[in-house]
């Protein structure tokens, strides 16, 4: 066996007198014809790659030489598996080259070949759909779909409100999912798309959910949307406290820069806020201050519910708006189900933020300013 293999040898493209004839021709043919489609990530060229006759070809070439490479390890070629194909070929033909897509492989011909749409045409020429010439039938053709489900939408909207009975806006929270990206789009439609056509698509989508009645085609929007998975280590949220007078709380510590927080927020509150002592509107006195360090209560639909007590030092009014914003978002999950929790992550607001002012270099005048060049 070694010395069979050591005889082989590729030469110019091509495989060696050695290797000619015989089942390991057929097995290094399969791998070599596999290695080029693969780097160019296309079928070969020519019309072959639109049947289904070619594929079939390959694919009874590809159990041929999964049946010789069985027998050449001494293997059953029926319980012969894939994981044992890649050992066979790693044994067969060891490869120095770091690259793993440059090693020679062998793969079933549907996962090397990419796939293809069906025959467009009927015997006559003549294609089957209306929007063939458009040369994106699949893509025009779900925009004509959604814009019809939005028309629809909004007939409804109408005949409710010449009965009397105006629509329910409700607020819609894609929070824990997201849109199709570009590339998932492509492998849905079996089309290439450019970066204004998926904006498009995506703009239509979120007409479509912002209407009050969207709620109808629920179902067609989550086609084109994915769950965002959840994050898998699971953090500790302590339990909710009570004081003397039976009033629950929670405490949660926050930073950014060298600025250090404290919050304890309490439930059943009206929604004062004070910051070491001092009323917010006095210790904050800019309004983004102020909305940053809210927003967390804002997310979440809690402003005007809870009283907060905050303790923060050092660090200039910026850090310390935003580290009381990690505190109070801390102090929060307490209050809040663990789906809730969940958004807050995917949001950002449990997220330490690290960013700090870069120093300066020497021999420069800032961080990234240069000194001004002078001739003379």
């Amino acid at each position: 066996m070694a010395a069979t293999a050591g005889r082989v040898l590729r030469l110019g493209g091509r495989w060696s007198a050695a290797a000619r004839g015989g089942p390991l021709a057929q097995v290094l043919r399969l791998i070599y014809t596999t290695k080029a489609v693969q780097r160019k990530n296309v079928g070969p060229s020519g019309p072959e790659k639109y049947t289904e006759e070619f594929i079939k070809k390959q694919i009874e070439e590809f159990n041929l030489g999964k049946r010789h490479l069985a027998n050449m390890m001494g293997e059953d070629p029926e319980t012969f598996t894939q994981e044992d194909i890649d050992r066979a070929i790693a044994y067969l033909f060891p490869s120095g080259l770091f690259d793993k897509r440059a090693r020679p492989m062998m793969k079933h011909p549907t996962e090397i070949f990419p796939e293809q749409r069906k025959i467009q045409w009927g015997e006559d020429g003549r294609p089957f759909h209306f929007l063939f010439y458009t040369g994106k039938q699949a893509y025009y053709s779900l925009m004509h779909d959604t814009y019809e489900k939005l028309l629809n939408v909004q007939k409804y909207e109408d005949e409710l409100t010449a009965k009397d009975f105006p629509p329910q806006k409700e607020k819609k929270n894609l929070a824990g999912s997201r849109w199709l990206t570009k590339i998932e789009l492509e492998e849905m439609l079996l089309e290439k798309l450019s970066d204004n056509d998926y904006s498009r698509f995506i703009q239509l989508l979120q007409k479509l959910m912002t209407l009050p009645c969207g709620d109808i085609e629920e179902k067609y929007i989550q086609k084109f949307t994915r769950e965002v998975p959840m994050q898998l280590q699971k953090v500790v949220i302590e339990p909710l406290k009570y004081d003397e007078r039976g009033v629950a709380f929670s405490t949660g510590e926050g930073a950014r820069k060298t600025a250090r927080a404290t919050a304890v927020v309490y439930d059943n509150g009206s929604g004062k806020v004070t910051v070491n002592g001092i009323d917010i509107l006095h210790y904050f006195p800019v309004l983004q201050d102020r909305e940053q360090l809210l927003f967390p209560f804002q997310f979440l639909d809690r402003v005007g519910k809870h009283d907060m007590v905050c303790t923060v030092s050092g660090g200039g009014r910026s850090a310390q708006a935003g580290a009381i914003r990690l505190a109070s978002a801390k102090a929060l999950r307490s209050f809040v189900t663990e789906r809730e929790v969940e958004f807050m992550r995917q949001a950002g607001l449990l997220t330490y933020d690290p960013r700090v002012k870069e120093r300066k270099k020497p021999g420069q005048e800032g961080a990234r300013r240069k000194f001004t060049w002078k001739k003379r």
